[in-house]
């Protein structure tokens, strides 16, 4: 049956077939196919994150209800008000519900299970909370705890989200990292969490060291768990301070600074601790209006520290709010034209 689809790199199949199932945009009424090196994603959309749509021929996938709205009962006048979108981590879903929504919660719960027959259990978010960004969790429905294995670009990630620091929808911004680093490279990686960061390098690339740093003592079982689920033997794991940390270690050719709240506070310790040919990857969540000041004030900024500097990349990375998203931008000491 010719049905809507967009045609992507077996690469980053995974990732974005689970991005767009987060967004609500993977037609789950048919499977996905094949066409020589590309995979063929049937998508409810016109384009996704610069692929377009086009008509091949995908069979049904015979999966009955695919979606969990039509199984809830809930009052009709809530259900414009039921979330569109959830993430997966690993074997278990994290969904926000609006507050008129939360005594259906099990429900919705169990609804979600039914059509996603992968997951395990599903949690109630109630938000990232603290200084090690971790989520508030309820369990609402399924069994077992948040802890869960998750695989993404062929390696296979333990995680807690109650308990430490995990985006699931950073999947293919790791594989873009991963794709730029060189034999060789020393790279940090200043707000680590789980160490996916360093995972997908490790498993993708070969740099001769990679740092994975985090404040949460939590993070370090993880972390070690990750390298002995992947074989990792070329990256160390740092319980402590980014920003005292990297003043103690090889200067990097790649810095990575996954603290979207504040990342761009510690950019001139990490411009301290690159090599002048290096880059640092910078993720920000800010006002949509506000990034060309952005730009300006943080250049500014860097070059009254004696760090000239450019931003030779940015993308929009996702939507945060109606107003705001979350940028990532390749920065380089100033004079330096690639990465």
């Amino acid at each position: 049956m010719m049905v809507r689809c967009i045609r992507v790199p077996r690469s980053e199949g995974e990732g974005i077939r689970r991005a767009l199932m987060e967004d609500g945009l993977l037609d789950l009424d048919f499977r996905i196919g094949s066409d020589g090196d590309g995979i063929l994603i049937p998508v409810r959309c016109d384009a996704y994150r610069g692929y377009a749509a086009e008509e091949a021929d995908l069979r049904p996938s015979n999966r009955g209800e695919t979606d969990y709205k039509a199984l809830v009962d809930v009052p009709e006048e809530l259900r414009e008000l039921l979330p569109k979108s959830f993430d997966v981590v690993g074997d278990i879903a994290l969904m926000k519900l609006e507050d008129a929504l939360l005594p259906y919660r099990t429900a919705i719960g169990e609804a979600l299970m039914k059509v996603t027959p992968n997951i395990r259990a599903v949690f109630l978010d109630g938000g990232v909370k603290g200084e090690f960004r971790i989520r508030d969790l309820e369990k609402v429905a399924g069994t077992g705890t948040s802890e869960t294995i998750h695989v993404e670009s062929g390696a296979r990630m333990k995680t807690d989200p109650s308990k430490v620091y995990f985006n699931p929808r950073l999947a293919t911004e790791r594989e873009r990292v991963a794709s730029l680093v060189a034999d060789g490279e020393v790279v940090i990686d200043m707000f680590a969490g789980v160490a996916p960061f360093g995972t997908v390098i490790c498993r993708h690339a070969r740099p001769s060291a990679v740092y994975s740093i985090d404040l949460n003592p939590e993070c370090e079982y993880f972390m070690r768990e990750n390298m002995r689920l992947n074989r990792i033997g070329n990256m160390e794991c740092i319980i402590g301070d980014a920003e005292e940390t990297v003043a103690g270690l090889p200067k990097a050719d790649r810095i990575i600074m996954n603290l979207p709240q504040m990342a761009d506070r510690f950019l001139a310790s990490a411009l301290r601790a690159l090599k002048p040919s290096g880059t640092v990857h910078l993720y920000k969540i800010m006002e949509r209006a506000d990034l060309e000041s952005f730009r300006e004030e943080t250049a500014r900024r860097m070059a009254d520290e004696g760090l000239p500097m450019r931003f030779v990349r940015e993308s929009e990375l996702k939507t945060y709010s109606p107003t705001m998203s979350v940028y990532a931008f390749d920065i380089c000491p100033d004079g330096v034209s690639s990465f």
